[in-house]
């Protein structure tokens, strides 16, 4: 990835990740509070803007652990009191814009993306601090901006005249991950169609370990929202389609990556009930889908993948696991720094990822031999880099669907995600 050259850039001074847990009743109410911005920029720039503050029904977030901990994602925010140090809230996430910063179209163009960040609704006024990440991982201050509570201009989120679905669970939002699934391209006539899909979604989540041992700490609901069109946009064909969520094929120019420009339209529709993760369904033939830490993942549900592509990108939206797969000549990673993903590494801070789970007669780099399949090793070839970024099974459902099924790494990071928003 391209060092992020930054506008009005304050490096962060204090420990950013590092906070005492506070109590949630004492700052916070049951409702919700979403930020919409944009992020206007280049490859080399960006800068940010408040668009506005929506008052959504309720949290669905973890009340216990508010502070994030884990250093996932390039981009971060916290809430604090004003004037002071002390953290009430903090989140780390990915972002469509950022990706968009790698590619040749970012060499040549200024574009403006629309997102969004979600916290509890405060009971005072509070300071929210939007960070991103350098190449080196080191975070820098990009905007700062004063919520008060009892401000006429924050907009109560909008009644939308959708029926809400609980496809499954029936758990306390903050004892369990709630996932909100958003259908595109499902017509009217084909909302039974997307209702059987919530439910081929659920049978996908629970045919894989570590989700098959969690299923009392999962809430999914789904909102029934019909497009004017069936299936969704795929530019690199011409074919375009009036979609609930404008979904489409060939994002950034790659044919299988399937995503929404949309971002206002889908956190509308997400904000209709307490989530902590989005999934958009597509209804689609064509093999595709993609996934954003803390953001949201689509997937289309008409091929014979398409429960490996669901598992597959979840692993990048709700655990922040890293594609385990590498092309030639792609270079991302600075092979100085450890990624943040929990399940590649460059060796650089080898003892913070997954050398615990080696054993010690297990060569590192490890070499991709039949007589290590078995083996949780170091295996280089990942993160779309031949060399010098390593993986730690021969292969997983990161890598491959060839396996079926995620590696320890990729399990011990998932349990551990799940056990952060439910307990």
């Amino acid at each position: 990835m391209k060092k992020l050259f930054i506008l009005l850039t304050i490096i962060l001074a204090h420990g950013a990740f590092v906070g005492a847990q506070v109590a949630y009743d004492k700052y916070f109410t049951d409702s919700q509070l979403r930020i919409d911005y944009y992020l206007f920029g280049n490859s080399d720039t960006v800068s940010y803007a408040v668009d506005r503050f929506v008052r959504e029904p309720e949290w669905g977030g973890p009340r216990v652990h508010l502070i994030d901990d884990t250093g996932y994602g390039m981009y971060y925010f916290e809430v604090t009191l004003p004037d002071s140090d002390i953290v009430l809230y903090s989140h780390g996430y990915g972002l469509l814009f950022g990706e968009w910063q790698t590619t040749e179209e970012a060499l040549h163009i200024n574009k403006g993306f629309h997102e969004s960040v979600i916290m509890p609704f405060p009971k005072e006024p509070v300071e929210v601090t939007f960070y991103a990440k350098d190449d080196h991982l080191e975070l820098h201050e990009m905007m700062r901006v004063t919520v008060d509570p009892d401000d006429p201009y924050i907009m109560p989120a909008p009644k939308l005249p959708h029926a809400i679905y609980n496809v499954y669970g029936g758990y306390p939002s903050d004892k369990a991950v709630d996932i909100v699934l958003l259908p595109d391209g499902y017509t009217e006539q084909e909302m039974g169609k997307f209702v059987n899909d919530c439910h081929f979604f659920v049978e996908s989540l629970f045919s894989y370990a570590p989700y098959d041992s969690y299923r009392d700490r999962f809430n999914i609901r789904a909102i029934l929202v019909p497009s004017q069109d069936s299936d969704i946009s795929k530019p690199g064909e011409g074919v375009y389609k009036n979609t609930a969520l404008h979904c489409q094929y060939w994002t950034f120019g790659s044919e299988r990556y399937c995503m929404t420009f949309d971002n206002r339209a889908m956190k509308e529709l997400a904000g209709q009930t307490p989530y902590d993760q989005i999934y958009i369904l597509a209804n689609s033939p064509k093999y595709g889908g993609g996934g954003i830490f803390n953001s949201y993942c689509v997937s289309s549900t008409g091929n014979s993948y398409s429960s490996d592509v669901i598992i597959h990108e979840f692993g990048h939206g709700f655990a922040g696991l890293g594609d385990e797969y590498a092309y030639d000549g792609t270079c991302n990673y600075l092979l100085d720094v450890e990624p943040w993903e929990p399940n590649i590494t460059t060796l650089t801070d080898f003892n913070a990822k997954w050398e615990d789970m080696l054993d010690e007669k297990t060569p590192v780099p490890t070499p991709a031999e039949t007589k290590y399949e078995k083996t949780v090793g170091v295996y280089e070839g990942a993160g779309y880099q031949l060399k010098g970024v390593y993986r730690p099974k021969i292969d997983c459902l990161m890598n491959t669907f060839e396996g079926d099924k995620f590696c320890e790494v990729c399990q011990r990071a998932i349990e551990r995600m799940i056990k952060l928003y439910t307990e």
